[in-house]
């Protein structure tokens, strides 16, 4: 038996997925819903089931209804097919009266879209971060007071917290302009809480930092990404390097793993039998084993 046990629950961490009107591609170039149905279809080959799908932010473009409509015809099935619970959380790219309607059916009012999911124990707690008309991030009185709230009790497991604008800096200076404003408001109402990871989008770029001493993990996007690097310290969009997040919780700890979009060529596989049978094998039978595998 692994040293760490077994993961209590098992969540797919998905962002910015930014699907556009009908017949048109992000950018000129990108085909959002391609690329976030291959995931799904990837997710059915692996034979992984997480209990969760959440999506932070950013899911339509232009808040879009038919963009909800078509999102909603490639996560549903799937999300049926492996039993897992669908989680939506706004993003600024959201417009929150469509979002509502399309992919919540609720009224289509301009509320914030807060709200609290019970995963067998694990609380997940949604926060809208949006303002909207705006791309920056802000978290309002009534939202701090609900979260305070909401945190009184301690869930079983723990909670995640999952919001569209991370509260971590980043290497692009230019980013800081549409960051999460006042953090310092939501740390003093998240330091010393049941919470165990923030759940984060946003940024088009995997990363990790902490919070009020809690772990983040920002998603990038199924649409396109940032290069970090460019040469002028701007912000450049890449056709490349889309990835999702596995989320594993554990009784002890969380894991966040990064998963490429796009599937690389093969240099070996080996099965778990095949390993099993590696790991009982003396150390030099071990080396030259491995030997025979390089030079093939």
């Amino acid at each position: 038996m692994s040293q760490y046990g077994t993961p209590e629950h098992f969540i797919l961490h998905i962002s910015d997925t930014h699907f556009v009107a009908d017949n048109e591609l992000l950018h000129g170039a990108v085909d959002s819903d391609a690329n976030l149905a291959g995931l799904f279809e990837r997710l059915e080959r692996a034979g992984q089931r997480p209990e969760a799908l959440v999506f932070t932010g950013d899911l339509a473009d232009a808040g879009d209804p038919q963009a909800y409509a078509r999102l909603r015809a490639i996560v549903e099935p799937a999300a049926e097919k492996i039993g897992a619970e669908v989680i939506w959380v706004m993003g600024n790219h959201d417009n929150r009266a469509t979002f509502r309607s399309g992919l919540l059916d609720a009224e289509p009012t301009q509320e914030s879209v807060d709200a609290v999911y019970d995963l067998d124990g694990l609380r997940l707690i949604v926060l809208d971060s949006t303002v909207p008309g705006h791309h920056h991030g802000e978290i309002t009185d009534e939202q701090l007071v609900w979260l305070r709230e909401v945190l009184a009790e301690p869930a079983p497991h723990g909670s995640l917290l999952a919001l569209h604008h991370p509260p971590v800096p980043s290497p692009l200076e230019l980013l800081e302009l549409v960051d999460l404003k006042e953090q310092h408001r939501l740390e003093e109402v998240l330091r010393g809480s049941d919470v165990r990871g923030i759940l984060g989008g946003h940024l088009h770029y995997s990363t990790s930092c902490t919070f009020a001493d809690i772990p983040v993990s920002v998603a990038s996007a199924t649409c396109y990404s940032q290069d970090l690097i460019g040469a002028d310290g701007g912000l450049r969009g890449e056709n490349g390097g889309q990835s999702f997040n596995l989320v594993h919780v554990y009784g002890d700890r969380v894991l966040h793993s990064v998963v490429p979009l796009a599937e690389s060529p093969t240099l070996y596989e080996m099965s778990i039998e095949t390993l099993r049978a590696f790991q009982a094998l003396d150390p030099e039978e071990q080396l030259r084993v491995m030997a025979e595998s390089a030079n093939r």
